[in-house]
């Protein structure tokens, strides 16, 4: 389950970070049917709409707290956490964060991340 941690860290970390470093972070760890669920009901499906939606903007700062780690089985897990960012100029987001991963021929893959308002 620590792989997922730190997968999870350096998501948060390449969306903190000018350029593309976003972008080319989840290129490689999305599955190519991934889902991602977002306030206000937007869902987005499938690694390519996932890539095009990621914002311009990087969050300034992030903090991850209260990680839990699910064992679902040997090839899947599921990190729960509470997160406050903050991109500049806006006021902090504080969010509940799922995130759903499955090991894909030796590779941890994103296919489920849900976000929650606080």
């Amino acid at each position: 389950m620590q792989d997922l941690i730190e997968l999870e860290e350096q998501g948060w970390q390449a969306l903190s970070s000018a350029g593309e470093a976003s972008k080319k972070f989840y290129s490689a760890v999305l599955r190519d049917d991934a889902i991602m669920l977002f306030p206000s009901g937007m869902l987005i499906h499938g690694k390519e709409k996932i890539l095009e939606s990621l914002a311009a903007q990087p969050w300034k700062s992030f903090q991850i707290q209260e990680l839990q780690a699910i064992s679902l089985s040997n090839n899947a897990g599921v990190l729960v956490y509470r997160v406050t960012a903050q991109r500049e100029g806006s006021e902090p987001y504080v969010a509940l964060i799922s995130s759903t991963y499955v090991l894909s021929d030796g590779t941890w893959k994103l296919v489920l991340h849900q976000q929650t308002p606080v």
